[in-house]
């Protein structure tokens, strides 16, 4: 007899439909597992074995064939362990043969006979959804199932006895409810930060517009201060947006308890990261930082300390949205629209420029720790700021009367226009300037007369590049929208291009 259950094998965040035949015949005693499996599957036999007879079924003295069909897409995870097992089960009787055709099931099995939890959950549950099948989860993974949809069927049992039990109808298991993960008591808030006003600014503009921004200053400016409290003045993800992000961090096994948030992802990797850690990659293709940061913020604090390498491989990602990762059996592409944030000193010192202060070595000091960040990097940041030291008189001011709230105020407001302005476009994937593609940009951030002939004698003077022009205009655009002005105008063109040619040194060394 051969039974048939239903699982998924994921590539990338898709959910793939595989098919679990499993046959119990005569022949020479033994248990495979066929259909291209990983290290993981191979050993689900183990476990399966084990956990069927802890529940009090043994398997057979026969030859036991598991086939995963289809058998030219890798099988990669221990969420294949419940499949098999509820396949075996029905093979042999203990459950009805017609009990599992509607469902998909995954979730990995513990000796004892539990059902343990597995990644990729919220994903699984939408492509089950989209095939028209219930799902049947880890029951501490149900939370987060239940956010693929109010009227699908899900089953989350805790150990493979529930399981028996539900499909012979003497114990019924409850749906699971969709679980929210609670924002932090204590939030950072910009009122912790004395002077600074023109950082503030600066991370105000690139708040509202999910432009890229580079601090440049001495150590003990409050670079990475600033930086931590950018989510406090981003606006809560839109229900598509905290889609996006759930699915990669269910992918990535980060959804604690199955909870999810509204909250921004705020990624910060140490400078030792490697190329695969921050844009993906591994022997599973594993997602990295930048997929992580999606639809959220990605800090890189003292970047010229990181691989160059690892560097100039997030052009790309900044560029398209996505990180691209090839192997030679498959190709997986994860989501990866972030806005990253860097810090990083003057010099390896730290102290370049810094009145009173020289460095040992001049200035090859400052131009060969700066030549680490490539200038094909530099060139996508859009704002790029100096961030002076802070003086004893600063710390000793009273808090500013302004916090996080009164700037996050204005920037859910600039964002709202572009949100507004990019639907009427019918642009449905685009919710800020810094996504806005090149083609439409001339069009809605086209400056005035007077702000054309800067902006032209500022490319010229300052050779900008095509990719420095377009940002010099998207940051010009977004101050527009935070003043909510209509058009272009001179002024914004002004303060865009000091934005961006700010930091001097960076320039320079690039």
């Amino acid at each position: 007899m051969v039974a048939r259950v239903t699982t998924v094998a994921f590539v990338g965040i898709e959910a793939r439909r595989v098919d679990v035949q499993c046959q119990v015949a005569s022949g020479i005693p033994g248990f495979a597992v066929v259909g291209l499996p990983d290290k993981a599957v191979a050993e689900s036999r183990e476990r399966v074995r084990a956990a069927l007879a802890a529940v009090g079924l043994a398997l057979p003295p026969r030859r036991i064939t598991v086939n995963l069909a289809p058998a030219d897409l890798p099988k990669e995870g221990s969420h294949f362990d419940l499949p098999i097992a509820v396949g075996l089960m029905a093979a042999i009787g203990a459950l009805p043969a017609d009990a599992l055709s509607g469902w998909c099931v995954l979730g990995e099995l513990a000796l004892d006979g539990r059902i343990t939890p597995v990644s990729g959950v919220l994903p699984a549950a939408i492509g089950a959804n989209g095939m028209g099948l219930g799902l049947i989860c880890p029951a501490e993974c149900g939370p987060e199932a239940a956010w693929a949809s109010p009227d699908m069927d899900i089953v989350a049992p805790a150990d493979l006895i529930q399981v028996a039990n539900h499909f012979k109808g003497t114990q019924l298991l409850a749906r699971p409810r969709p679980a929210v993960r609670e924002p932090a008591a204590a939030r950072l808030d910009l009122s912790d930060i004395r002077g600074q006003e023109t950082a503030k600014r600066a991370l105000e503009i690139a708040a509202a517009g999910g432009h890229n921004l580079l601090f440049v200053g001495p150590p003990g400016a409050g670079k990475s201060m600033l930086a931590q409290r950018l989510p406090s003045i981003l606006p809560p993800l839109s229900p598509a947006e905290l889609l996006e992000v759930s699915m990669v961090q269910s992918i990535a096994g980060t959804l604690a308890g199955g909870r999810l948030s509204a909250e921004r992802p705020f990624r910060a990797p140490h400078h030792s990261a490697s190329m695969a850690a921050l844009v993906g990659g591994g022997t599973r293709a594993r997602p990295g930082e930048v997929s992580l940061a999606h639809n959220g913020v990605l800090f890189l604090d003292e970047l010229p300390e990181f691989a160059p390498q690892a560097l100039d491989a997030l052009r790309e990602p900044l560029e398209a949205g996505e990180a691209v990762i090839a192997r030679a059996m498959h190709r997986v592409t994860y989501p990866a629209r972030f806005q990253l944030v860097a810090a990083m000193n003057p010099c390896r010192c730290g102290m370049a420029g810094e009145p009173g202060h020289a460095c040992r070595r001049g200035q090859r000091c400052a131009a060969d720790y700066q030549a680490r960040v490539s200038g094909p990097l530099l060139d996508r940041i859009d704002i790029r700021l100096e961030v002076p030291a802070i003086s004893a008189s600063d710390l000793i001011l009273p808090p500013p009367p302004e916090g996080s709230a009164e700037a996050a105020a204005r920037v859910a407001a600039a964002r709202a226009v572009q949100g507004d302005r990019y639907a009427a476009l019918g642009l449905d994937g685009v919710r800020t300037n810094a996504a806005c593609p090149a083609r439409l940009l001339e069009e809605i951030a086209r400056p005035d007369a007077a702000g054309l002939a800067l902006l032209r004698d500022a490319a010229e003077a300052l050779k900008l590049s095509a990719r420095g022009f377009h940002r010099v205009l998207r940051v010009a655009r977004t101050l527009a929208d935070l003043e909510a002005s209509p058009s272009v105008g001179r002024l914004h063109i002004a303060e865009a291009i000091g934005m961006r040619v700010a930091g001097s040194t960076v320039l320079a060394a690039a």
